[in-house]
């Protein structure tokens, strides 16, 4: 059963053990000493609005902190609902607390922490990313966004504006996005927006421990109306806001520290199969051979040039005179993995299959290449006299960012960057906008409300690995960026502030 209001759905059952000794712990971290002034209120520190002690220096350290907990020994990895995750539960729950925010677990390990004033109505403003991480992770990837946004809020806190909101501001930290442990993505913020299906509860790891098995180890109910309650109704929302790191080398190469994004790419996922003789590597002669692997790197290497050079091998047919220079950008292709059978140095592979990965911004664009690529791997198979066989494995439409909440977020990361110290940006000085070749959870959440997303500069592009590094000042910009972003959109003007306007206007 969805909310019916601004005011998320709260579990009417007793709450389980993990519940409470969670609330235990958060309680306790909470209750750990800060520096504070005078009033109380914890130490802001310098007088220039930039808050530089919570949004870059304590966020720093709480990312380290984060990036600690982990179920690997000696390399990062969080998994849904794994010891580990459960043990950052009750981090975020405390960081969340400490920021001012009411807190719960849903039915499918989301965290939430919430402030609204007393009996609002109004859509809520829902920020979020993703608790769980790869194998072998970086500390950036999801915990970024998740920290940020705790810090902004606090910021809020202390500089008593959180009254001032205009309506709710939630952070959600997702349970899981990368699909690591179940190879099914999104399962934290598809149950928040509803689109989670029932079936979901025995998909099973490769262990055959099913999702149903461990909600139910980790004291959840882990059933469908339980996983239901999670759902939100899109008429308690106003948007939702993601801020992520870049994955990519593009602010990098523009010396920029923070981007927008106008559209999340979408995917379609082949497995090709190839099949031919399989043979004595000494015996049978090269005219005579119908050899799969070698028929396999002409095709990998005909999709690098098909998604490098389009219009050299897309037919009339496949019309390739339709698509502009601009439809055609961030279109990427990728084999990941390759597979041979039997796979012995002295055997002619009798069978080879390898994946591909095909994403655009522009949907037609991926359509016509997944359909050119088809009619290509036929075609050059029945040139070497092998068979091929491509399989659909999946496909997800791009995902557009609304352009309001594109604008706004544009526009509070320039005044973050123009008014941070020291900064060098590129020459043009504007905020750059991107798209996303990467999946994040605000794909899921645009089924439920309108989505925008910033980027923060991350080292050499490089993610999903242990070399994930994002600079400290960069970190700052994204909070900063954040808090900007809700002071100029989501809190009321105070009697001060309209008083400056009005004097300003006057001297004008």
């Amino acid at each position: 059963m969805a909310p019916s209001s601004s005011r998320p759905l709260r579990q009417r059952h007793r709450p389980s053990p993990l519940h409470i000794l969670l609330a235990s712990i958060a309680a306790l971290l909470t209750s750990l000493p800060v520096a504070a002034t005078a009033d109380g209120l914890p130490e802001l520190g310098g007088g220039d609005g930039l808050y530089r002690e919570i949004l870059r220096d304590e966020t720093v350290l709480r990312l380290k902190e984060l990036g600690k907990i982990s179920d690997g020994e000696g390399y990062l990895e969080r998994t849904f609902l794994s010891p580990a995750s459960i043990r950052a539960t009750a981090v975020i729950i405390s960081w969340m607390k400490d920021a001012g925010l009411t807190t719960w677990v849903d039915q499918m390990g989301n965290i939430h922490g919430r402030f609204e004033l007393t009996n609002s109505t109004k859509e809520a403003l829902l920020i979020g990313s993703h608790m769980d991480t790869v194998v072998d992770a970086g500390m950036y990837d999801g915990s970024l966004g998740i920290i940020c946004a705790i810090s902004a809020l606090k910021v809020l806190k202390v500089a008593g504006k959180l009254q001032r909101l205009t309506r709710p501001v939630e952070v959600i930290a997702f349970s899981d996005e990368e699909g690591v442990r179940f190879q099914t993505t999104f399962l934290g913020s598809a149950a928040v927006a509803g689109t989670l299906p029932e079936s979901i509860l025995q998909v099973s790891d490769k262990s055959g421990t099913t999702v149903q098995d461990v909600l139910k180890m980790n004291s959840f109910e882990a059933t469908s109306t339980a996983i239901s309650q999670a759902k939100y109704n899109p008429e308690s929302v106003g948007s939702y806001v993601e801020v992520h790191l870049e994955q990519g080398p593009v602010l990098e190469a523009l010396r920029y520290p923070l981007g927008v994004v106008k559209g999340i790419a979408g995917q379609t996922r082949l497995k090709v199969i190839v099949d031919g003789s399989q043979g004595h590597a000494g015996t049978v002669p090269m005219k005579l051979r119908r050899d799969p692997m070698v028929a396999a790197a002409e095709l990998v290497v005909t999709l690098e040039r098909l998604c490098k050079e389009p219009n050299k091998l897309l037919t009339y047919d496949e019309e390739c005179s339709c698509f502009t220079e601009e439809s055609l950008a961030g279109l990427v292709c990728t084999v990941g993995e390759l597979n041979t059978w039997p796979s012995a140095s002295n055997v002619i592979p009798g069978q080879v299959n390898f994946t591909v990965d095909i994403r655009a911004m522009d949907d037609q664009v991926r359509e016509t290449i997944v359909t050119s690529f088809s009619r290509l791997v036929l075609q050059k198979c029945d040139d070497r006299l092998v068979d091929c066989k491509v399989e659909h494995k999946h496909s997800a439409a791009a995902t557009h960012c609304d352009p309001e909440l594109t604008s706004q977020l544009k526009r509070a990361a320039r005044s973050t960057v123009s008014a941070m110290p020291g900064r060098t940006v590129g020459a043009a000085g504007e905020t750059p906008v991107l798209m996303s070749g990467a999946g994040h959870d605000a794909m899921a959440m645009a089924r439920l409300t309108k989505i925008g997303m910033l980027f923060v500069r991350c080292r050499g592009g490089i993610s999903h690995s242990p070399e994930e590094w994002v600079m400290d000042d960069d970190v700052w910009a994204a909070g900063l960026a954040l808090f900007n972003f809700i002071d100029q959109n989501v809190l009321a003007v105070s009697e001060e502030e309209l008083e400056a306007g009005q004097n300003a206007v006057a001297v004008s």
